[in-house]
Parts: C-alpha cells; structure tokens; sequence
C-alpha cells in the first residue's frame, strides 16, 4: 500500500504534537541561563530605548511557552551551544511551572509591546520590563523561579490540578 493522504494526515498531527510540546523534565542550567538572556535583552530595550525589541522578547517567550526550546533562538543557543560548554551537571526540574513561568514572561512581554509600539507608552512599557527583568534576575542568578512558586500557590489553591504536575509539590515545600 503507497502513502495515502490519510497516512500524512495521520502523521501529521503527531508530529505537530511533537513540535508543540515542552519538555518535562527541565535542565534548570538552562533555564537560568535563558532567563539570563532575557535579563540581557530586556535591559538592553531599555537602555538603548529601543521598544521594537520588545516583539522579539514577547516571540521568544511564546516560542517557549509552545514548544520549550525548540522554536527560540535564545533556547537554541542555550541549549545546544552555551550549557554544553559549560561542563556543568544537569540538574532536573519538573517543566509544567517552568512553563508556566514562560507564559508569564509572554504576558509581561507582550503587554510591554502594545504598551510601547501600540500606544506610545515607553515609560510605562519600560516599567513593566523591569518587572520582568526583576523576576529574571532572581531566576538566573538566584534560582528562584517566582512563576514556579505561582504555580505552586495555584496548585494549592485548587486551580491547577494536581494531576498537571505531581513533582510541583516539591517546590513549595523546598525539596526542588
């Protein structure tokens, strides 16, 4: 029997699924180092006043959000370039907060943007990118994930299933 376009079709959604997933576990090597190159990015938007970086910052973090780093220029050359090199162990983490925390960085990044591009609004946009900057700052070089704790706290609360993420418990309790 020849490929059909059933077969394609069939194919097709797999690999779909395959290119839209997020890894679990994660390396939080180079998730920190990532959330370094944010750090880097975010400051330069604003210390070179240039808002049009903020669409670059928002596509990589939904990059992430969607596909881990697959899709993100900045996950490839973390993940396949610089943690490499670095000759340090990895060290693994449950991924559903992890993208989570992505999912904040996009909605942080992305009300950055229409803030600046669409309504003019530097200042107020360059505030909400140091907020962002804020939170990655304490993920690259404290490791301390806030969307990680977050989803901890949703998952507490009820609103994020249990099922979703049974490692997450460890993090509110400290054993991550």
């Amino acid at each position: 029997m020849t490929t059909t376009t059933v077969d394609r079709e069939l194919r097709g959604p797999s690999t779909l699924r395959q290119l839209i997933s997020f890894p679990n576990p994660v390396n939080e090597v180079s998730a920190r180092l990532v959330a370094g190159g944010v750090v880097i990015m975010a400051l330069a938007t604003i210390i070179f006043d240039q808002p049009w970086l903020t669409v670059v910052l928002a596509y990589g973090f939904l990059a992430r959000v969607l596909t881990g780093p697959k899709l993100s220029p900045l996950g490839q050359l973390v993940t396949r370039v610089v943690t490499p090199r670095l000759g340090v162990a990895e060290k693994l983490v449950a991924g559903p907060p992890k993208r989570f925390a992505q999912g904040m960085g996009l909605a942080f990044s992305t009300t950055a943007a229409v803030l600046a591009l669409g309504f003019g609004l530097r200042g107020a946009a360059y505030i909400v990118l140091g907020l962002l900057v804020a939170a990655a700052v304490l993920e690259s070089v404290f490791g301390y994930c806030l969307g990680c704790k977050v989803f901890a706290l949703l998952m507490r609360a009820g609103i994020v299933p249990e099922e979703v993420c049974e490692k997450c418990n460890d993090i509110w309790s400290g054993r991550s």
